[in-house]
């Protein structure tokens, strides 16, 4: 899952407080006062500076505050207009600065953001408890709720205003007045604990970058790679060394090709070891007064854990079935792991290496026991994955194929940095869609991972079409250089832009529903379902061509590329699931034990009876640095995204079924599912499409969970 978090960090309905200092009064001149009058409403980034944000925030939320006390005192009987509509259409001016400053902050942070992010954090927190534990508001949402079915709505409507009922009591609505003031100090507290989190996190990943002093420490690298720690060496004042900067997962992409195992191993514990090892930026306090005010607020709200009360609002439902999955998998891919694992052994014996398979080799080695098994090495393919070819000759032709899109670059539109592209998007008919921002390269003040966020969202309501962004973290060469990606990253490029398609193509009324606001365990099917592309012979033959000559990757290449789709799925699978296990830990845990003192060694008590702690493979993230579940909004939802796979896995086999890149099959799948957003229940929807309820077989199939264990002779002929 190369994509972490998809959606920003849902500002306006975060957590805490709404008092302002007087001097952050709002100018009628600041950015946000007024909708943008740019194209698709593209927020005018060159007009946007950090003094806008706090005004625009105290300005946005006073008018929203205003818009709902209205509402709530209107003297008419509750309608559906006068109510929630009223409510849809409230806020407009607070969701135009949040979209802007929280993309920004996840993009490109910096000292001010950060201060504002921490002021503003608990200021959010109390102005949605003050509209959802808002009494008189609440009176009229349940009295339309108790009617709903006399009112003679839509599908839609219906649906809307059943969700609102459903978010105002899963917020604490229905709660005693004191048991509302404590659910508020809970989420003002939450609301803090994430922020810290997520800079505490962002310190501690550019903190722990390897410095290295001899380009010969670097043996394995390619030029470009050298040349590229080079450069984030001199941006630091570091001239004459070299600088390996860290992504957001345990394992480390270098790690991959460094001959150097001293080196592998620093870069990995300086990995694992984030935000975990004392001083002002370590997590481990915030992780456990986290957990233990999680479960102090779902104990409140009337749920045994956690867990309970966000999986409640999601398709698994309950613990139980998603405890039910993960055990199922566990098995067999621990398995498979250590089965790779003793091949890997085989490797380093037969090398003389004279020692034991530790975590900071699995990579290295796995790529030795490839080219070794299928005459592969990955570093064979970068000449042919340049990013820009893969972008217009496989990400957009494969929705050109597919959907009937077309794209043109607008260079006259601004950005908030000289490397965001923007793109206009147009249906085949030649009537315009939406803006796709392209934010593709690494830097200090990103976040790591890769999601999608929108800028501005459909809307039939407002008339508003969508303007999406891609953020990834691909190390940007030096000036001059190709960027060469990995196949990795290619994948990931696909499945963002299907995100992106989740919410350009959304057609509906309510901006509740619009693109990717479906439940979490849902919306990373429609990315992962976009995957299959990257792998497509049609789609890879188009943009899988060498730098430099523009030849087609050879045949032969590709055939190896297809063949080794299986490969080290023991590895990918297990550290999915250890994280995925671990997330459920921590949120299925009831008040009385949710007190935790030593941080590190619930995680490895956990990991352990749920039997996927294997030395040579930790978790995906570990507790310290796992963002999606303690600053992503993935708490408790971690397991999404296998979750998602079993109905990605399904989809693609219907589309191999019924010719795989072709336009009716891209119509289906845009008509019935990805136009539909959260308008519709996600199972519903899902079973529209497909036909029928998902099918786990592909999905085993896919990871090789349905294969026994290779025959020792077929081993044996790899060494």
């Amino acid at each position: 899952m190369t994509s972490v978090r998809i959606a920003l960090a849902a500002a306006l309905l975060m957590g805490a407080g709404q008092t302002l200092a007087a001097d952050t009064a709002m100018s009628k001149d600041n950015p946000f006062a007024q909708p943008s009058s740019l194209p698709y409403q593209l927020p005018p980034f060159d007009r946007i500076h950090d003094s806008d944000f706090m005004p625009a925030f105290a300005a946005g939320m006073a008018e929203q505050l205003r818009e709902v006390q209205l509402i709530a005192d209107n003297a008419e009987a509750p309608s559906f207009d006068n109510t929630i509509v009223a409510l849809e259409r409230s806020g407009r001016l607070l969701s135009r600065v949040s979209t802007v400053f929280f993309n920004l902050s996840s993009s490109d942070t910096n000292d001010t953001r950060q201060k504002i992010e921490e002021e503003i954090a608990p200021q959010l927190s109390a102005h949605q408890d003050s509209i959802l534990l808002n009494a008189r508001l609440y009176a009229r949402v349940a009295a339309l709720y108790e009617q709903r079915d006399t009112l003679k709505l839509d599908a839609e409507s219906q649906r809307l205003l059943e969700r609102y009922h459903t978010r105002f009591v899963r917020a604490g609505a229905q709660l005693s007045e004191a048991q509302k003031d404590q659910l508020r100090k809970l989420n003002s507290e939450l609301s803090e604990l994430t922020t810290r989190f997520d800079q505490n996190l962002l310190k501690e990943t550019k903190a722990g970058a390897v410095v290295v002093d001899k380009a010969e420490d670097l043996a394995g690298l390619s030029e470009g790679e050298i040349a590229a720690a080079a450069d984030a060496a001199k941006a630091r004042g570091l001239d004459g060394k070299y600088l390996i900067t860290l992504q957001n997962t345990s394992g480390q992409p270098a790690e991959q090709s460094l001959r150097s195992r001293a080196l592998r191993e620093k870069l990995y514990r300086a990995s694992v070891t984030r935000a975990n090892h004392g001083g002002d930026s370590d997590n481990k306090a915030v992780i456990a007064r986290i957990v233990l005010l999680r479960a102090q607020r779902a104990a409140l709200l009337g749920y045994g854990d956690h867990a309970s009360y966000v999986l409640e609002d999601e398709t698994a439902r309950t613990t139980a079935a998603v405890n039910k999955m993960l055990g199922q998998l566990a098995p067999a891919a621990v398995a498979n792991a250590r089965r790779e694992a003793a091949d890997m052994q085989k490797l380093i014996d037969a090398d003389r290496g004279g020692f034991k398979l530790a975590p900071w080799d699995w990579s290295y080695y796995a790529e030795k026991l490839r080219k070794a098994r299928y005459d592969f090495d990955e570093s064979q393919m970068k000449p042919y994955l340049e990013l820009e070819n893969v972008l217009q000759n496989g990400v957009f032709y494969a929705a050109n194929r597919l959907y009937g899109l077309s794209f043109k670059e607008r260079k006259d539109l601004p950005v908030y940095l000289p490397d965001v592209r923007v793109f206009e998007v147009f249906n085949a008919d030649g009537t315009p869609l939406a803006l796709f921002l392209a934010d593709y390269f690494k830097r200090d003040s990103k976040r790591g991972g890769a999601w999608m966020n929108e800028f501005v969202s459909q809307s039939a309501l407002f008339g508003t079409k969508p303007v999406v962004v891609n953020n990834l973290n691909i190390p940007k060469p030096p000036a001059g250089e190709p960027v060469l990606l990995t196949f990795d990253e290619v994948t990931t490029l696909f499945h963002e832009f299907g995100h992106a398609l989740h919410g350009m193509f959304s057609n509906v009324q309510y901006p509740y529903f619009a693109g990717t606001n479906v439940p979490r365990d849902f919306v990373e099917f429609p990315s992962q379902v976009n995957e299959m592309w990257a792998t497509d012979a049609q789609v890879l033959k188009n943009y899988a061509r060498h730098y430099k000559t523009g030849e087609a990757m050879p045949q032969a290449l590709l055939d190896k590329v297809l063949a080794t789709q299986k490969f080290n799925q023991g590895f990918a699978t297990t550290e999915y699931l250890a994280a995925a296990i671990l997330d459920q830990r921590w949120h299925q845990l009831p008040i009385a034990q949710a007190e935790i003192k030593d941080v590190n060694l619930f995680e490895a008590q956990a990991l352990q009876k749920a039997g996927v702690a294997m030395s040579q493979v930790p978790p995906r993230y570990r507790s310290t640095y796992f963002a999606h579940v303690f600053a992503g909004g993935y708490d408790a939802g971690y397991y999404a995204y296998i979750w998602s796979e079993v109905l990605d896995a399904d989809t693609v086999q219907w589309f191999k079924e019924n010719g795989g890149l072709k336009r009716e099959n891209g119509d289906r799948f845009r008509s019935l599912l990805l136009s539909r957003g959260g308008s519709t229940d996600a199972m519903t929807l899902y079973r529209a499409f497909r036909g029928r309820d998902p099918d786990i077989k592909p999905l085993l199939e896919r990871r090789g969970l349905d294969q026994p264990a290779p025959k020792s002779k077929a081993r044996k002929k790899v060494q």
